[in-house]
């Protein structure tokens, strides 16, 4: 049911060290729990007013930013990666949109997708007469 999709991260990864800094990537979880999917970015010290989760369509992008702190003229030795975080998945047609809900905790966006019912197995009554019907029986006209 997702598809993740992400064209430019590789690009980003790469050039993130020819412009001295890193890219925060988060990494991602994806399970479905019964008649739902739970997906968990990990998204740590993010502030939860700069994370932005659209869906268009089917594709469901999900963006941060970690703003660099200021420089206040002191020696900074910077490994934790900042600037702007983009994550796209690509979503099935079985999915429910509308009731989308997204939470932040502890570092983790969790996003919940319900599945369409339309999507969910159903079982299928089976209808007939509990009498055998005869092949091959009737009249002939001579």
């Amino acid at each position: 049911m997702l598809m993740n999709w992400d064209p430019f991260g590789e690009v980003d990864r790469l050039f993130a060290g020819f412009r001295g800094g890193s890219t925060p990537t988060g990494s991602m979880d994806v399970y479905r729990d019964d008649d739902r999917y739970v997906v968990h970015f990990d998204l740590p010290g993010l502030d939860p007013a700069s994370i932005d989760v659209q869906v268009d369509h089917n594709m469901l992008t999900v963006a941060a930013l970690r703003p660099r702190p200021a420089d206040q003229g002191q020696e900074v030795i910077v490994e934790r990666p900042y600037g702007e975080f983009r994550r796209q998945l690509s979503l099935g047609d079985g999915l429910d949109l509308d009731h989308l809900e997204a939470s932040y905790r502890d570092g983790v966006l969790t996003l919940t997708i319900p599945l369409a019912e339309k999507a969910k197995p159903r079982k299928v009554e089976i209808t007939g007469s509990s009498e055998p019907k005869a092949i091959g029986t009737g009249s002939s006209a001579a």
